[in-house]
C-alpha cells in the first residue's frame, strides 16, 4: 500500500509552531522521506496565506558557497513577508529568532512589472528602478541548519528578517565584478563578488521571473527581490555588528541585541 500524501495545512502548521515558540523542530523529511518539491512548494504557499503583506521575493543557493554550506545543488524561492523588514539602523532582535545568520545581498527594486517564461538578465536591468546593499536574516526553523532541499523551501527558504539599503540606479554598474565584503565586528569573514550568484546577480533574479512564470506569477512594481546570498552566512548572537558592503552600493550596518 503507498504511503498517504504529506497533509500540507499540517506541516505548514509544524512550521508555524516553530515560528511562535522559537524552537527547532526535525526536518519534516523526517516523517516524510518522499517530500518533494511541488509539495514542498505548497506548503510555502500555505504559510503565505497568513503572512500578511508581502513585500517581494527571496532566491537562496545561487552561489556555489551556500550551496556547499548546506549540501544542495540547485536555486529556490521564497517570499518576503512585510513585517520581516527592519529599517536602516533598527537592531535585530535576536531573541525573536531561533539561529539566526546573516548573509549579503544585491537586493533589486522593481520600476514595472516582469512576467514570462523567457525573461532574461537584460529584461530585469531594464525593469528595475534601482540596486541596493541589503542584509538578509536567515532563520531556518530545522535543528542545525539540517535539511533536504524540499525542506528548505517548505520553510520558505529559511526566511527570517531584512534590511535594505538606499537603493541606486542600476544604469552604468556592473553588478558582476562588484566586490562584496562581509564583516562581523570588525573583522572581515567572507568576501566575494557580484559573479557568486549565478554569474549575476540580474540572471538570479530573471530564473526567479521564469519560475514564477510556471505557475502564472510574476515580480510587480514596487516589489524587492533579493538576489541570493553571495558568500556563506554567519551565525550572530546579542552584541554583534554585522557590516556587508557592495561595490558601488555602499556599505549596510546590522547590530543584534
Amino acid at each position: 500500500m503507498s504511503a498517504a500524501p504529506p497533509d500540507v495545512a499540517e506541516l505548514a502548521g509544524r512550521l508555524r509552531g516553530a515560528v511562535a515558540d522559537r524552537t527547532a523542530i526535525d526536518p519534516l523529511s523526517a516523517d516524510h522521506p518522499g517530500l518533494d518539491l511541488a509539495t514542498a512548494y505548497r506548503v510555502q504557499r500555505e504559510l503565505r496565506t497568513t503572512a500578511g503583506p508581502c513585500s517581494g521575493w527571496k532566491l537562496g543557493l545561487t552561489s556555489r558557497a551556500k550551496q556547499q554550506q548546506v549540501a544542495v545543488s540547485n536555486p529556490v524561492y521564497g517570499f518576503l513577508p512585510a513585517a520581516g523588514a527592519l529599517d536602516i539602523g533598527e537592531p535585530l532582535e535576536v531573541a525573536s529568532l531561533i539561529a539566526p545568520r546573516c548573509e549579503p545581498e544585491v537586493v533589486f527594486v522593481l520600476g514595472r512589472d516582469v512576467a514570462g517564461a523567457h525573461v532574461t538578465a537584460a529584461d530585469v536591468l531594464a525593469a528595475s528602478s534601482g540596486v541596493a546593499v541589503g542584509i538578509e536574516v536567515l532563520d531556518s526553523r530545522y535543528r542545525d541548519y539540517r535539511f533536504t532541499m524540499a525542506d528548505v523551501v517548505a520553510d520558505n527558504t529559511s526566511a527570517g528578517r531584512y534590511v535594505v539599503g538606499p537603493p541606486v540606479p542600476p544604469t552604468g554598474l556592473d553588478l558582476r565584478l562588484a566586490g562584496v565584503v562581509l564583516e562581523k565586528n570588525g573583522q572581515v569573514v567572507a568576501t566575494a563578488s557580484g559573479a557568486a550568484s549565478m554569474g549575476h546577480p540580474a540572471a538570479a533574479v530573471a530564473w526567479l521571473v521564469r519560475a514564477l512564470a510556471a505557475t502564472g506569477g510574476g515580480l510587480r512594481a514596487r516589489e524587492i527581490v533579493l538576489s541570493g546570498g553571495l558568500t556563506a552566512a554567519v551565525p550572530v548572537a546579542a552584541g554583534d555588528v554585522v557590516v556587508a558592503s557592495v561595490a558601488g552600493l555602499g556599505s549596510l550596518e546590522l547590530g543584534c541585541r
